[in-house]
């Protein structure tokens, strides 16, 4: 991540907020504090960190309905736990709620740094390119051409072969087929094959964002 990582803390401790500040400014990253749920609610919707580290025991609303709430508002950030009850009954309520992981109290900072290292790097991993020019293009690939492909395949709904592509965009078969194999590498197509009953299977592409959800026997047919 470019900006600074954003770590929201909801802690009902001063000691702890005060301790968990002092390990995110020694690591550079953004420290949002809150003392309960309301008012972590409040910091995520406004800032949209990065990182949840939340405790169980929070006054008014514990831990586990602050996970549940933190969820409903991202499916994908990572929300740690802080918590000095080790039983199995707690951990699986709040994994059932959302939570990515747990850290026993007192905290001891080299383990909380490596696993908020961990989890950013997992998110970040996870991330896919919001736009075109977001995409880390291979040796080979130019935008342009990248671009007049995707315009070509907007409102195709069904797989379409690489000659009936390059016939229709007007690029040789080869810079075409080059293409769709990188498309394929970055998610951003899918391909279908076709069994006949001799010869090579006829493979058939389409964006992947564009796929019904039918089972392959019921879109291998459409392949061209």
């Amino acid at each position: 991540m470019h900006n600074p990582i954003k770590i929201l803390s909801i802690d009902d401790e001063p000691d702890i907020r005060y301790a968990l500040k002092a390990i995110f400014d020694f690591e550079g990253w953004t420290a949002l504090m809150a003392p309960d749920v309301p008012a972590g609610l409040k910091l995520f919707q406004q800032y949209q960190p990065d990182l949840v580290l939340i405790d169980y025991h929070l006054p008014n609303i514990n831990g586990i309905e602050g996970v549940r709430r933190l969820r409903n508002l991202s499916a994908t950030v990572p929300i740690l736990v802080f918590t000095i009850d080790e039983s199995q009954e707690v951990a699986n309520r709040f994994l059932e709620a959302g939570a990515t992981d747990f850290a026993l109290k007192p905290i001891k900072a080299p383990d909380l740094i490596s696993r908020i290292h961990l989890h950013i790097r997992l998110l970040e991993s996870q991330k896919k390119p919001e736009t075109l020019e977001e995409l880390p293009l291979a040796k080979g690939i130019g935008l342009p051409t990248l671009q007049r492909i995707m315009e070509f395949f907007q409102g195709q709904k069904t797989f379409l072969t690489v000659n009936q592509i390059a016939d229709s965009t007007g690029f040789a078969y080869q810079t075409t087929y080059r293409y769709l194999q990188y498309m394929v590498s970055v998610d951003l197509a899918e391909i279908c094959n076709t069994y006949g009953k001799i010869g090579r299977p006829k493979q058939g592409y389409r964006l992947k964002n564009q796929a019904r959800k039918e089972n392959y026997l019921q879109h291998a047919s459409e392949c061209g």
